[in-house]
């Protein structure tokens, strides 16, 4: 027996005579569910849910006011923004994932999207109630504190550029992009058919995808790592004080204005398996080539060293603003105790760095995964036998070569939330390992 229809049944039989009144006027609005139990059983689920959700959310927002004032106004805005929560995202799709026919890794994902929805609503609506609900603490004089605006429609008037742009062209795109995930939409083809949530459970049986997973998780750490690695390392060399090192610092610069395009050809011409640069140079000293562009093993490392070299400006111009920014006397006493330069280069300088370093492993990790998309299809096409074929690129032709839009959009959706997960982390584990100030 399937586990959706296990579920499924096993609420029903929990329902009472009054649960059953309380959805009649679903009935209504829904005619095409009063036929069998399994739909009867379908208009149950969002009250169900909704229930649920608000207990969940009034738990949190209670435990969160627990001994403040106000704190039954918080737990009923908790219980409401709760309930909305669960069923933000389960509504639009119907509670499709539950049908008998579903299979478990549906209902798992319908569940997944049910705490994604919850999240989504309560915690923002969790940090406003904190903010407007509780008394602000009183400043005595001579005090400082967090600067406030007077009035509550002067912040909004001086956020609301930004907050319509980002409705216009994050926010409301996103949710086109997850409408469109749940479809059967080819390329071309004026009709679509809703498929519920296969485009997503389909890729984790999917080894194409998973492939792709596994290759940009690595091809990115190792543009991150060593990218920063050489960035930190050729800004300490370009800090030091020597005749012309503001000419010799911009060219350092100069890679980061070319885009990953003009850099995907550039080393098209540098790797190039029979009449590239590198290998002309490496047949005339050595007498051997290597297949840069035609072995699997070899090409992501192709991919690699065109993208750190077309971000390690961007890189070296952050690490010498920090070096700047480093104490001299903290140097000076290290070297009058003894340090070797080494020693102060690894106790004194990386820890002052450290804020620049976590900016810079999120932007750097941002850039491996979507803007390498322009290097790998001048560069390797996403060959050979798939070896560069990374998340973005598979977007690509999955949508645009193979038509199918609503896959696309689903693995598209997946990598935005990947990419949410990994900077998250990166904030959770990295930034209490971050020195701010000498």
């Amino acid at each position: 027996m399937p586990l959706a229809y296990f579920l499924r049944t096993a609420l029903y039989e929990q329902c009472s005579a009054f649960s059953l009144q309380l959805v009649h006027n679903w009935y209504e609005i829904h005619p095409s569910r009063l036929h069998t139990g399994d739909d009867t059983m379908n208009t149950l689920l969002p009250f169900i849910v909704g229930a649920i959700g608000a207990l969940a959310g009034a738990a949190l927002f209670a435990r969160s006011f627990r001994g403040k004032q106000r704190a039954v106004v918080g737990t009923a805005i908790g219980a409401g923004a709760g309930a909305i929560g669960a069923l933000l995202l389960m509504l639009p799709l119907d509670f499709c994932m539950f049908d008998p026919e579903r299979k478990t890794a549906d209902v798992i994902f319908g569940g997944i999207l049910i705490v994604v929805g919850f999240a989504l609503v309560t915690l923002p609506t969790r940090a406003l109630a904190l903010r407007f609900l509780l008394p602000r603490p009183t400043i005595m004089r001579g005090e400082s504190g967090a600067g406030a605006y007077r009035g509550a429609v002067l912040p909004w008037l001086l956020l609301a550029p930004t907050l319509i742009v980002l409705a216009l062209f994050l926010y409301y795109p996103s949710l086109d992009t997850f409408r469109l995930s749940t479809l059967l939409s080819r390329l071309g083809a004026p009709r679509t058919a809703f498929v519920c949530v296969d485009n997503y459970t389909r890729l984790a049986v999917d080894s194409d995808y998973i492939n792709s997973l596994i290759i940009t998780l690595a091809m990115s750490a190792a543009i991150v790592v060593i990218g920063l690695t050489l960035s930190l390392g050729i800004a300490t060399l370009a800090f030091q004080p020597i005749k012309g090192a503001k000419i010799y610092r911009t060219l350092l610069i100069w890679p980061y204005a070319i885009s990953p395009a003009v850099a995907g050809v550039i080393f098209l011409l540098l790797f190039n398996p029979t009449g590239g640069i590198i290998n002309y140079f490496l047949d005339g000293v050595f007498g051997f080539k290597i297949g840069w562009l035609n072995v699997p093993a070899v090409a992501p490392w192709a991919v690699i060293i065109a993208s750190i070299w077309k971000s390690i400006g961007y890189n070296v111009l952050f690490y010498l603003a920090g070096l700047q920014n480093v104490p001299n006397d903290l140097l000076e006493a290290s070297a009058i105790d003894g340090a070797t330069a080494w020693q102060r280069f690894i106790r004194i300088v990386v820890p002052m760095l450290s804020p620049i370093t976590f900016f810079l492993v999120i932007t750097n990790m941002t850039y491996a995964f979507f803007d390498t998309f322009g290097t790998i299809d001048y560069l390797t096409g996403g060959g050979p036998l798939s070896s560069t074929t990374t998340m973005m690129y598979r977007i690509y032709q999955v949508g645009i070569q193979n038509n199918d839009l609503g896959k696309a959009a689903a693995e598209s959706i997946l990598l935005f939330v990947i990419v949410i997960g990994l900077t998250a982390l990166q904030f959770r584990t990295s930034e209490r390992q971050v020195t701010y100030g000498a």
